[in-house]
């Protein structure tokens, strides 16, 4: 095949083709994006990286197979990666080495400013990218925005002494290692899936549904709440492995039985969650891209959210207002009664993504839209007409509702827990993908018999490294991911669910104490400029 040089991929970059590397191939894809089963974000985050161990991680043998299809050459040199456009990245012509000013796949309608610039490799040392400056050499006023720069650089610092070094060589090798970690997962048979386990959380979620209904008929609408809620609970592990292709591992099969799961039963759009998820996976906990940690104004996780930042994921500004300024220095506290209304927020995305078409609109995915529109009508007609609109009173009607979504909080915990505590530093494009999740995600350590209330999901960050390997066998896995860590310097991050629910709330007050600092120094700063002008 045709030997294609770096500066010829960025030539084609800034011309407006989304050109991937994968196994020292290039690989053109603008015209693939639109069919991709698993959205456009996906794709545009991996523009002008290696993606090799990121496309291997999602996608099974047979679907690899047909990568081949988009090769238009091959590399015979190390990669270095380069910015994707939605990151911030610039593209220069190989004619007359000009920047494209043109719109670039995936680039966004804002000016993206990477942390650290794109030809950087981020060393510890290199202070200059992350200086943490002495706010008494600047006087009695002090800079509210220089603090809160040497609080998050001070971060990125810690995060760069707990991480192998982040020079290509080194990063190189940890991805090797990991792919042998993969091999020896493969040749383990843990991506087969043990289906007994699922004729259990059939009997399970049977039996929970039945409670949920004999209650309701005997008038105990509380109880029938419950069951109800617990129902809906042990729903999303399901629909989580379907969305992951890890069941059947048969693309149409998982995911016409994540859509009658999700959306027919629970509401929820299970072509939403998978962009969105997606998304999540590729460049977690990154304040400007991942939309799992951007829930301004009710919580904030790093203090780069403080910047009314543009969020490449719902393409508009997340405003750092006075309803978050005013919220979030409370977090802390509210942390857990917000989550209880979580699932009403999913059934906004659930409806905006299917009624403005944001998934695939042709291929094989393109159909699951009207099947995911006809699910969420379904779900409205059942719960909110026939159940919620037989109960006798409006104040059973409410308490149904109420305590039924309330009850699957946990699960908005239990998410949000293997992250929200997690580092959110940006550290470029030199870091490898393995080393990303174990950085960015915990594990939830818990009893095997209590593992049906987790769902399998308190194992995060082994399902981050390994993303279609079925729940039920990362318990087994996670021997081999500490031998791993140990072997190649990377940190494995597991707590017990009391200890790491404390971790996200000493993290959640550590970031509300920021915002309080920030309104303070506002504040002074305000009052002495007002009393000079006096």
């Amino acid at each position: 095949m045709k030997v294609i040089t770096a500066r010829e991929v960025e030539d084609r970059i800034a011309k407006g083709q989304a050109i991937v590397i994968y196994d020292n191939h290039v690989l053109r894809l603008d015209k693939w994006i639109k069919y991709h089963p698993g959205g456009d974000k996906a794709i545009h985050h991996l523009i002008g990286r290696d993606a090799t161990d990121e496309m291997n991680s999602y996608h099974c043998d047979e679907t690899q197979d047909t990568f081949r299809k988009y090769f238009i050459g091959k590399i015979d040199e190390p990669w270095i990666n380069m910015l994707p456009p939605i990151q911030g990245g610039k593209y220069r012509f190989i004619d007359d080495n000009t920047v494209s000013s043109t719109k670039l796949v995936g680039q966004v309608d804002a000016n993206i400013v990477p942390k650290i610039p794109q030809d950087v490799v981020l060393l510890d040392g290199m202070e200059q990218y992350y200086p943490i400056i002495d706010v008494k050499e600047n006087g009695p006023i002090r800079d509210p925005r220089l603090l809160i720069d040497n609080y998050d650089n001070t971060l990125v610092k810690e995060d760069l002494k707990d991480i192998p070094s982040l020079d290509y060589e080194t990063q190189r090798w940890l991805s090797i290692k990991y792919n042998e970690l993969h091999t020896k997962i493969i040749d383990e048979k843990l991506y087969d899936c043990p289906y007994i386990e699922y004729f259990y959380q059939f009997c399970l979620n049977l039996g929970l549904l039945l409670y949920s209904l004999v209650f309701y008929k005997t008038k105990h609408y509380f109880i029938s709440a419950i069951f109800l809620g617990f129902f809906w609970q042990q729903l999303v592990f399901i629909a989580h492995d379907a969305g992951h292709i890890s069941i059947t591992h048969n693309y149409q099969i998982d995911n016409i039985l994540g859509i009658l799961i999700a959306d027919w039963f629970g509401g929820l759009s299970i072509g939403w969650w998978k962009r969105n998820h997606n998304v999540h996976h590729l460049i977690t906990n990154d304040p400007v891209h991942d939309p799992d940690i951007q829930h301004l104004p009710f919580f904030c996780v790093s203090s780069r959210l403080f910047d009314n930042i543009f969020s490449t994921y719902y393409e508009r500004y997340l405003w750092f207002d006075k309803f978050a300024k005013t919220l979030l220095p409370l977090q802390h506290y509210l942390y857990y009664p917000i989550l209880c209304f979580g699932r009403f927020n999913l059934y906004r995305l659930s409806w905006e993504y299917v009624l403005k078409g944001q998934g695939p609109r042709r291929g094989k995915a393109a159909w699951f839209r009207y099947f995911e529109l006809l699910g969420l009508s379904f779900f409205t007609y059942w719960f909110f007409y026939l159940l919620i609109g037989s109960l006798p009173t409006k104040w059973d009607k409410f308490q149904y509702i109420m305590i039924s979504h309330i009850t699957t909080m946990i699960v908005h915990v239990q998410i949000t827990l293997s992250h929200f505590a997690m580092s959110t530093s940006d550290l470029g494009t030199s870091e490898s993908f393995v080393s990303r999740q174990l950085r960015t995600t915990m594990d939830v350590s818990c009893p095997e018999w209590f593992d049906f209330f987790h769902g399998g999901l308190q194992y995060q960050a082994i399902h981050h490294l390994f993303p279609r390997l079925p729940r039920h066998n990362f318990r087994k896995a996670q021997s081999h991911i500490i031998e791993f860590c140990k072997e190649t310097g990377l940190k494995y991050s597991i707590y017990g669910f009391v200890t790491g629910n404390g971790i996200v709330i000493d993290k959640l007050h550590d970031i509300a104490n920021q915002v309080v600092l920030l309104k303070e120094c506002i504040a002074v700063d305000s009052g002495m400029i007002k009393t000079k002008s006096a």
